[in-house]
């Protein structure tokens, strides 16, 4: 805050008036180095604690004599290395043409609370193929489609 300080002049002939008002400001910054310093600080903190933090809960679930047990069972959806020419797709072990796909799928699908689908491709099968195939599912009402693989054996 300037500070408004009254100044005498004597014989100067500035003006009428031997007295003027003379503005002195004070050079007053805040450095901001110390405050940078503590939030780096702070952040490198929070960075480091915060995985620790993430936990999950331990819930005691209550039991209940009529409960229906919860179907976990995956549904895989196979497309085999001959689809190209003759468009068919397994469902489990039932084989299913691409056009009624996703009314069989749409099925499976409509009493599992997760609607999630595991799909199966040769690796002959082009990427196109998939595709189409992951179309008729997401027609069907396939929220989630994962893609099941192997790994890669060492010699």
């Amino acid at each position: 805050m300037p500070k408004i300080q009254q100044t005498a002049q004597t014989g100067s002939g500035r003006g009428r008036r031997g007295r003027s008002w003379h503005v002195a400001t004070s050079l007053s910054e805040i450095n901001v180095v110390p405050l940078v310093d503590v939030m780096l600080v702070l952040l490198i903190i929070f960075m480091v604690t915060a995985p620790m933090m993430q936990q999950g809960l331990t819930v005691n679930l209550p039991q209940a004599r009529r409960a229906d047990a919860i179907n976990a069972q995956p549904i895989y959806v196979t497309v085999p290395a001959t689809f190209h020419q003759s468009r068919i797709v397994q469902i489990d072990q039932d084989e299913v043409r691409i056009d009624i796909l996703h009314e069989r799928v749409r099925q499976a699908v409509r009493a599992r609370p997760d609607k999630s689908v595991f799909l199966r491709a040769d690796a002959t099968v082009t990427v196109q193929d998939v595709l189409f195939v992951m179309d008729k599912l997401k027609e069907a009402g396939v929220e989630k489609v994962g893609f099941v693989s192997k790994p890669v054996e060492r010699q």
